[in-house]
């Protein structure tokens, strides 16, 4: 065992880190393209030729200061850890997409999952205490809800979903805010939900019960109720996974089984479809079964390699594919199941790392970092980020998407466990200082 000491002091970030956290967690909570006009969007149009310009630049910008800022820090040994198995996981991404139809385009796609996931692990070494990433936290989550709701209030026609929309028409009357669809809002509601939870839990009453106030009215409004009923039921896991930890591993893996085996089963078995409908399910999952019948029999055709990262959904041959009974599914914009589109482009190795980096090394850090004497209300937030993520997986495809607010906050919050389980923080009161002393085999 080897252990090293390493020292943040105020001035080990500069007086970027707030900056850059404060940035960071905009551009995924309000994006640079907030309120998008829908009516005037090509539905037919394929992810490969979809390339926003500016945003990558700015993207690229952003990620650069967040990299020059922590790698010019004492922090920079804490970043993106464990190293080894990322780079075992990102090179075989690189090689199945070096082989695949469209190599250029999956391979751009895996340097850009490859700086989110960096990024992700920077984000918590910016603050330079807990009340000062409190602080940040609330701010942004304030500010992606005032917002949502001005949108609402003022710009109705871009705020709130129309008949005269390209795509889904009949969402007309769900409120989305700022963000691009009513489903995007409803899981940003949630992560803002969390968010509030933590304020709370942490002595600022007033400020997180407001956070969570509005975030659950603006929730209901937008009709999605997938991130409804996962609001109580995450919190529900979430407080059972923290009290009885012999029933942690089971209630992870098997609900992710369990899941997957009953989602995926209705879209190859009447015999499973019989069975949910009769639990009063729909078991089509809202005609996610047409996507899933297509992408389980992709997985099993090529099942070593899959066709590349993030490939196979809306490529040219997929959008074009089938006839006009199959149109909807073979021109869906993805599997809307993040473990089996894994599968599908990268293979069952690139599952089998995935779920090492997603659930395994979370329920270890977690067990390690309860061991600790850092803050519990911390842990409890990014055990209920990482529960939504893995969950919300079974039914929507969020799985290495660089522009995902879900995907990048369950980022943080892996990288913020393993942080939580390694790193001991310990507090100068008079001065505010912070000592990380992260402990590597």
């Amino acid at each position: 065992m080897r252990q090293a000491i390493e020292r943040r002091e105020t001035s080990s970030v500069g007086t970027l880190g707030p900056v850059l956290f404060t940035a960071t967690l905009l551009f995924y909570l309000v994006t640079l393209t907030p309120f998008i006009d829908l009516s005037a969007a090509d539905a037919n149009a394929a992810a490969t030729a979809k390339s926003n310009t500016i945003n990558q630049l700015i993207y690229l910008c952003l990620t650069m200061a967040l990299w020059l800022t922590v790698f010019a820090s004492p922090s920079r040994g804490l970043v993106a850890r464990p190293r080894g198995l990322l780079i075992v996981l990102l090179v075989w991404f690189a090689v199945v997409s070096a082989f695949s139809a469209q190599p250029d385009l999956a391979l751009k796609r895996v340097f850009l999952a490859m700086l989110t996931i960096v990024n992700g692990s920077i984000l918590l070494l910016l603050p330079r205490s807990e009340r000062q990433f409190a602080g940040m936290l609330a701010f942004c989550c304030l500010g992606a809800l005032g917002l949502a709701y001005a949108g609402v209030a003022l710009m109705p026609q871009l705020a709130i979903h129309q008949a005269s929309e390209v795509r889904e028409s009949m969402n007309a009357g769900f409120w989305r805010g700022h963000f691009a669809h009513k489903n995007v809002a409803a899981a940003a509601m949630v992560i803002i939900s969390f968010a509030g939870l933590y304020l709370f839990s942490t002595g600022r009453r007033a400020l997180g019960g407001l956070v969570v106030l509005l975030a659950l009215v603006f929730l209901t409004r937008t009709g999605g109720k997938s991130a409804a009923m996962a609001l109580p039921g995450i919190l529900a896991i979430a407080w059972v996974f923290e009290r009885w930890r012999a029933v942690r591993i089971p209630m992870v893996v098997l609900g992710i089984a369990a899941v997957n085996i009953l989602t995926i089963g209705c879209s190859v078995s009447p015999t499973m479809r019989e069975l949910v409908a009769q639990l009063g399910i729909d078991p089509s999952f809202t005609n996610r079964t047409d996507i899933w019948k297509i992408g389980a029999g992709a997985a099993v055709d090529n099942p070593l390699t899959g066709y590349g990262f993030q490939l196979f959904w809306q490529t040219d041959a997929m959008v074009h594919k089938g006839g006009a009974a199959a149109s909807w599914a073979f021109a869906a914009f993805n599997g809307h199941n993040a473990y089996l589109d894994m599968a599908i482009t990268t293979g069952l190795p690139g599952l089998a790392l995935t779920l090492v980096l997603l659930v395994w090394l979370p329920l270890r850090d977690i067990a390690r970092a309860e061991a600790t004497a850092n803050d519990p209300a911390l842990t409890r937030l990014f055990v209920r980020i990482w529960l939504y993520g893995i969950l919300v997986a079974c039914v929507e495809s969020l799985f290495f998407q660089s522009g995902s607010l879900i995907w990048f906050m369950l980022v943080v919050a892996i990288f913020g466990l393993h942080l939580q389980a390694n790193a001991h923080e310990i507090r100068e009161p008079a001065q505010h200082r912070r000592r990380v002393e992260p402990i590597h085999a």
